[in-house]
């Protein structure tokens, strides 16, 4: 008697094919951009997108990334083309991974015509990885998470 054994709950539902699997992971990389890249970017000068922070202005007050636009998401059909260049594509967050509100805005902008990524990890990834925010009593930092940057402030190598 041959016996068969049960797929793990991991392979229960098989992985996709590698062509079906390349062509998500390349759009999943069109559609998100993560709170590392955009630093490191920023930090070389990158000035080929606006960081657009839909979160309200308490939210906003409590930290933003630096040279950040705030366009809550409420107020994006009224107030976007006062705000953005539509040649130049965004880069919204909001919270942080437990919050839609990046992707309500980033929905809102692309029915505006706008090109844009959700920065996933919000500013709570933004502020855990240690980077420096502003508020209307200056910039701080706090040091990093080790549970999500390395402890010595380096790049995680991804």
């Amino acid at each position: 008697m041959v016996m068969t054994a049960t797929p793990s709950s991991v392979l229960a539902t098989p992985p996709a094919e590698p062509a079906d699997a390349a062509a998500y992971f390349a759009a999943r990389l069109a559609f998100h951009t993560d709170v590392a890249d955009v630093h490191a970017a920023l930090a070389a000068g990158a000035a080929d997108f606006t960081v657009v922070d839909s979160r309200t202005t308490p939210g906003w007050d409590q930290g933003h990334v630096p040279g950040a636009v705030h366009l809550p998401t409420a107020r994006i059909p009224r107030s976007a083309a006062e705000l953005l260049d539509p040649a130049r594509p965004v880069v919204v967050h909001c919270w942080g991974p437990g919050c839609d509100g990046a992707t309500r805005a980033a929905l809102a902008l692309a029915r505006l015509g706008y090109r844009v990524k959700e920065m996933l990890g919000g500013i709570e990834y933004w502020i855990r990885e240690g980077y420096e925010v502003e508020t209307w009593e200056g910039k701080r930092r706090l040091p990093p998470d080790p549970l999500t940057a390395p402890e010595d402030g380096g790049a995680c190598g991804c």
